[in-house]
């Protein structure tokens, strides 16, 4: 029967687009007589690098060309994630234009990583956490140490104080003690969350530069009036570079949309709480040369 197939086969791929019905004869009176019921239960086979594919008989549908229409898909300039440096225009509270800067790729345009921000978010909340909870075991339990009745003879169960977890303010068993949450976590992943914030900012457009974030007065209205003119800033981080200016504390401690960051503070948690992040020069140079600062092993 072997034989028979491998026969089988071998016609196949001598005729691909005949009957096997109607193939050379094959000696032998067990051959032959089989050779109606392959014809009747087999369908024509073509082969195409040693696999056989079946051939079908339904003519082919062709779809008029011009009912096939191309949609109009929008493409963005430039493909995020390419180490590219980007142009940035360099603007103020008052819209005014003060030039541009070059915004470094390896900082403002690298691959967005979400596992990246999900670790370094969990170190942040992690490591903030006080950990002073506490709870009182057997021993720090006040209360007498006597036992509080004898072993047998009684009908209750056998105790040997009534500090214990199963009484009335007694310990707590297996509770809290004060204890660090922090975890660790590589240094040049920390830097790469940041990284990846900044650019997943800078992709969305939400990363504003500006030359200063000088205010006029300590007034809260100057700062509620510039916000207003943003376009969709729900929640704005200002960034500066050095320490920051005392009118700017006071002008932003009462809004609970506006929060104010050194450079040396700006944090993946702090990136992601805000929509919209404005960084003024100085602190977007202080940024990349931290960024490019070598790692102390």
């Amino acid at each position: 029967m072997r034989g028979l197939i491998r026969a089988a086969v071998l016609l196949r791929q001598s005729q691909p687009r005949t009957w096997l019905a109607k193939a050379a004869p094959i000696e032998g009176p067990l051959t032959l007589s089989l050779l109606p019921w392959i014809a009747k239960h087999l369908t024509p086979f073509s082969s195409y690098k040693g696999y056989s594919t079946l051939q079908t008989h339904e003519p082919p549908v062709l779809i008029p060309p011009e009912l096939l229409s191309t949609p109009s898909v929008l493409t963005p300039d430039r493909r995020i994630g390419e180490y590219e440096d980007l142009m940035a225009t360099v603007t103020n509270f008052r819209g005014e234009d003060r030039g541009s800067m070059v915004l470094a790729g390896d900082v403002f345009d690298v691959p967005i990583r979400i596992d990246i921000i999900h670790r370094v978010v969990k170190w942040q909340l992690a490591k903030r956490r006080q950990g002073t909870h506490s709870t009182k075991t057997i021993s720090e339990v006040s209360g007498t140490g006597r036992k509080p009745w004898r072993q047998k003879g009684t009908g209750r169960a056998r105790h040997g104080t009534l500090r214990g977890p199963q009484f009335r303010h007694g310990a707590a068993c297996h509770g809290p003690k004060p204890r660090s949450h922090a975890i660790k976590l590589q240094k040049k992943v920390r830097r790469l969350g940041l990284k990846v914030a900044l650019s997943a900012r800078t992709a969305e457009g939400k990363l504003l530069v500006f030359e200063d974030l000088e205010l006029p007065s300590h007034k809260t209205k100057n700062i509620v009036n510039y916000v207003s003119e943003m376009t969709d800033a729900k929640k704005v981080l200002l960034v500066d570079g050095g320490p920051l200016d005392d009118k700017l504390k006071l002008a932003t401690r009462n809004l609970h949309y506006v929060n104010v960051l050194p450079s040396i503070g700006l944090n993946v948690y702090s990136i992601l709480q805000h929509d919209t992040l404005v960084m003024t020069r100085d602190a977007v140079n202080r940024i990349v040369e931290r960024m490019h600062t070598p790692i102390n092993r």
